[in-house]
């Protein structure tokens, strides 16, 4: 006979049995609900809203020009003051050469000038007021023997005196005649407007003019900054033996900064001058600040199929730096309360667009007419209505089957 113990062990098979029976039971119509039900799937709501048709591109930033530096002499450099990454200020010495053989250059120059000057102070304190007075003296001398000659003349036509004292009379008035006229040229030689004077003037500007070369080739052994702006480049160092012809630094002016940005050529079209973006550092990308649209190249890269476009940042924030790389939206169009539709739920959007929607618990196939397109939405000019549901899924190309919505 079973003992108590094995009728007790039988009585729970049997209820763990029934139980097993249950869940299966319970499983099974589950799945059959599933099976009438369809799948559960994610959908989107289809509404009005603003919509903003935008175009995303990244680029980098760049002043509108660079300056780039070097020198105009062969020398030797004696200090570079400035460190790469610096903000200089406008005539603030970037590179300075030696300059010792210049500088000994420029004494002996301005020796020069002193020297010239001191022959035209000599031509008009001496030389000028010796030879007036001389001329003085010529032109007495010459009064005397004009006179004489008169005399002998008289004397000799009357017989008191001979050839011979006619003679020497005519001989010290031609004398004293060619002293006047020699002291005459002389003199105008030495006024302002003669020879002696403008040839003595001539030294002296040729002397000063060496002055400034000197001065000018001793200025070009400090290379200054031409304006204030960011030292991006420093290809020089103290000791360095440089000449004409060599980048030594390039300079990122303050003031204007550009954004240059790659665009794929689709999206040409929708640009246009004076259109607003907002952009994001990548090294500071919570932040953001605003841009303008300022040059849209009128030629197309054919190997990268893009189109360069150039944007002014108005006021740039304090840490956007050179060569920064940089990703912006750029709103190429606005579209007050319209039916948008996500991107991302459109089959076949570039050619014959269709959605799949999802109505009475079934899905099917909806043709539809975009309009403007964007990132994450797309306008819906028919085809949709605000209400609808639309397989959030892509990938979901089945027509008729039964779904649930999660």
């Amino acid at each position: 006979m079973p003992t108590l113990s094995m009728l007790r062990t039988l009585g729970q098979a049997r209820i763990l049995k029934r139980v097993g029976l249950v869940a299966l039971l319970l499983l099974a119509i589950v799945m059959l609900v599933r099976g009438f039900l369809g799948p559960s799937i994610t959908t989107d709501l289809i509404e009005k809203r603003d919509f903003i048709q935008t175009v995303v591109a990244s680029g980098h930033v760049e002043s509108p020009h660079r300056v780039e530096m070097g020198t105009q002499l062969t020398g030797t450099v004696k200090r570079v003051p400035v460190l790469e990454g610096q903000t200089v200020e406008q005539a603030q010495i970037l590179i300075e050469l030696e300059n010792a053989e210049l500088q000994a250059a420029l004494k002996q120059a301005e020796l020069n000038v002193v020297q010239a000057s001191a022959k035209i102070r000599q031509l008009n304190e001496v030389q000028r007021p010796v030879l007036e007075q001389a001329f003085q003296q010529a032109l007495a001398t010459q009064s005397t023997s004009q006179n004489a000659l008169l005399r002998a003349q008289e004397l000799f036509a009357k017989g008191f005196t001979g050839q011979a004292a006619l003679d020497e009379a005519q001989r010290l008035a031609l004398v004293s005649q060619s002293q006047v006229i020699s002291l005459t040229e002389q003199l105008k030689s030495l006024r302002p407007e003669g020879s002696d004077h403008w040839l003595a003037q001539t030294n002296l500007s040729q002397a000063q003019a060496s002055v400034e070369l000197a001065t000018a080739r001793l200025r070009y052994t400090q290379i200054k900054a031409p304006v204030a702006g960011t030292l991006i480049t420093r290809n020089v160092e103290p000791g360095d033996a440089v000449q004409p012809g060599k980048v030594l630094m390039v300079l990122s002016p303050l003031g204007d900064i550009e954004l240059v940005v790659q665009i794929d050529e689709k999206h040409l079209s929708q640009l246009k001058i004076g259109q607003l973006a907002v952009v994001s550092a990548d090294a500071y990308n919570s932040q953001t600040f605003k841009a303008t649209v300022s040059f849209i190249n009128p030629g197309v890269d054919a190997q990268r199929g893009s189109v360069t476009v150039k944007l002014k940042v108005a006021e740039p924030p304090a840490y956007l730096q050179q060569d920064m790389t940089v990703s912006l939206n750029i709103e190429t169009a606005r579209r007050p309360q319209v039916v948008v539709v996500p991107s991302d739920a459109v089959h076949n959007l570039s050619k014959s667009p269709w959605v799949m929607l999802v109505r009475d618990g079934h899905t099917f196939k909806q043709d539809i007419v975009v309009g403007m397109r964007g990132t994450p939405w797309s306008e819906v000019i028919s085809g949709l209505s605000p209400g609808d549901r639309v397989v959030h899924d892509v990938l979901w190309t089945e027509e008729n089957a039964r779904v649930r919505l999660k």
